[in-house]
């Protein structure tokens, strides 16, 4: 029987590790070669901070009110220079602005940034 036991054992063995599936491939695509994104196209933040975009102005009338800016792909944006003549509520703009990473605010919405032009969008723009 025991004869029987010890091949019977090597081959559960050497069945288990065939069975076993391979690695996976953990390689990456070399950032350098990824394409760079057009930002007159597409809503988007580059290499550099920098977010472009259009979107739409909005007042929140929370934390004592403040006015932020929903991307067209819904991103949010809460500006810390937006011009007065600006903050009106549904205002479509395109702008760029400067994503501002170790920011905290009061409002806890969007990600704060550091507007860099903003211009009204009228008919088709």
């Amino acid at each position: 029987m025991r004869l029987l036991a010890f091949p019977l054992l090597i081959l559960l063995l050497l069945a288990g590790c065939k069975s076993q599936d391979p690695a996976p491939d953990n390689t990456r695509e070399d950032p350098a070669d990824a394409p760079t994104p057009n930002l007159d196209d597409a809503d988007g933040v580059d290499p550099d901070g920098i977010v472009s975009a259009v979107g739409t102005v909005r007042f929140f009338p929370i934390e004592g009110g403040f006015f932020g800016i929903v991307a067209e792909d819904g991103s949010e944006y809460l500006p810390q220079n937006l011009a007065e003549e600006f903050q009106e509520d549904g205002l479509r703009v395109r702008f760029r602005a400067r994503v501002l990473e170790d920011v905290m605010t009061i409002q806890m919405w969007g990600r704060p940034v550091e507007l860099l032009d903003i211009l009204r969008v009228t008919g088709n723009q």
